[in-house]
């Protein structure tokens, strides 16, 4: 609602210092295709930056997971908005000038004020809107994707000064100006605020120390933190919070870890498997390590359960948040049913504690589906499982191939989507 509200005042602002003439040549028509496509483009980025500025009462109604999802949903249309920009911003004053193309772009960038920065900005927008394509997301790491996606903020810098100094609807319009310099400082304040300052604060008040690492298993690592003020962060089994270890390797970015146990103590526990760089290294991590955490984030809790039977299933990493749930669930007095898969023995961490657990029944499925012949989250074996699912509430942490799998059988054996809790834990 707040989106669409702003989408409208931009809209406002375009149609209220639009020309009469925009409709009367093709040059009109192409310039004002691209001014309005920039105006938007520029009022969905602050969107998107504002949709992760973490803004307290925003996250808690919506959820992070939801957040990031729509901000990446947006990224696609930012994309589109710029490159729509651009072409038609060239092709207008092409009709004009009777200039080719190249030259006519060349001519952009000499004559209009502020167009070198832009350039070197909108370079710089589709840089990172292509690093979030999937297949490319794919292929790099969380740093380098990180750092990438730090550059937006340069490259929003870099591009709002020639909106105001070349823009048809800011160079004359003063009330448009005010508007729009309140946007970009509305939202430059919410990110230094809600980004920065305030998560400053609270790492440096909630800084915790490894206590021990522990192997769990075939490429999975318990890590063990406390600290003075842990049980203050307010955090619950399923929650993740954003870890940054004072150590090399590891300082320069922040990567999201569910706890894998219920907080207690003024100790936390989380879980890690080595998917990557940095998860790798997690295992060489000394005791007494320093910790900076932000967070915690998530809806993915015991107090979301709101039928009596509960079905857990946990996949790879994912068996961190499941466990943690399972201790809540059954201290809480559910008895719920964990669905186990691995690839191999060797891969069921955390199982004996799992097993161990009072009013917590455990199923593993192991093997791979070429293996076993079948599928073992399909329906069938689902329905061998557990055959009345409809009735009961699930909870899915897993790999992302896995958890959809799972989440479509549960759909197909009746399980009603209200009842079906994922979240993800990247912030990409």
């Amino acid at each position: 609602m707040v989106l669409a509200a702003g989408l409208v005042g931009v809209l406002w602002m375009w149609w209220a210092s639009v020309p009469a003439s925009f409709v009367t040549t093709p040059a009109s028509v192409a310039t004002t295709v691209g001014e309005l496509s920039g105006m938007v483009g520029a009022y969905l980025v602050c969107a998107q930056v504002l949709l992760i500025a973490r803004v307290p009462w925003f996250e808690q109604a919506v959820g992070l997971d939801r957040l990031v999802s729509w901000h990446r949903s947006l990224g696609a249309s930012v994309v589109f908005l710029i490159i729509t920009h651009v072409v038609f911003m060239v092709v207008g004053a092409e009709f004009v000038d009777q200039k080719l193309p190249w030259s006519e772009f060349v001519s952009m960038l000499q004559d209009y004020p502020d167009m070198l920065t832009a350039l070197i900005g909108t370079i710089a927008f589709l840089v990172v809107g292509l690093s979030s394509a999937r297949w490319i997301r794919s292929k790099l790491s969380y740093e380098v994707w990180y750092w990438l996606h730090v550059t937006t903020y340069v490259a929003i810098f870099l591009t709002f000064f020639h909106q105001l100094s070349g823009g048809a609807h800011f160079v004359d319009q003063p009330l448009n100006r005010i508007l729009w310099l309140t946007l970009y400082l509305g939202t430059a304040a919410a990110v230094l605020t809600w980004r920065f300052v305030l998560p400053g604060i609270d790492a440096w008040r909630h800084r915790m120390r490894v206590v021990a690492v522990v192997p769990e298993g075939d490429g999975m690592t318990s890590v063990w933190l406390s600290g003075a003020h842990v049980d203050e962060l307010g955090a619950k089994a399923g929650n993740f919070l954003s870890f940054r270890f004072l150590s090399r390797g590891h300082l320069l970015t922040a990567h999201p870890y569910s706890l894998s146990s219920v907080p207690a103590d003024g100790r936390l526990r989380i879980t890690v498997g080595a998917l990557g760089d940095h998860s790798t290294m997690v295992r060489d991590l000394a005791p007494g390590t320093l910790v900076f955490t932000e967070g915690p984030f998530g809806h993915f809790t015991a107090d979301r359960a709101s039928r009596e039977r509960i079905l857990l299933i946990a996949g790879g990493a994912g068996i961190g948040p499941i466990r943690a749930l399972a201790e809540d669930l059954a201290a809480r007095g559910a008895r719920p049913v964990v669905v186990y898969r691995a690839q191999s023995a060797s891969r069921l961490a955390l199982l004996g504690e799992l097993e161990a657990m009072p009013d917590v029944a455990v199923v593993p499925v192991i093997g791979r589906r070429t293996e076993l012949g079948y599928d073992p989250l399909a329906v069938p074996a689902m329905h061998t499982f557990i055959p009345d699912l409809a009735d009961w509430e699930a909870f899915i942490c897993g790999p992302t191939g896995m958890a959809d799998r799972a989440e479509e059988t549960l759909r197909a054996l009746g399980m009603p989507s209200r009842f079906i809790h994922r979240e993800e834990l990247s912030m990409s």
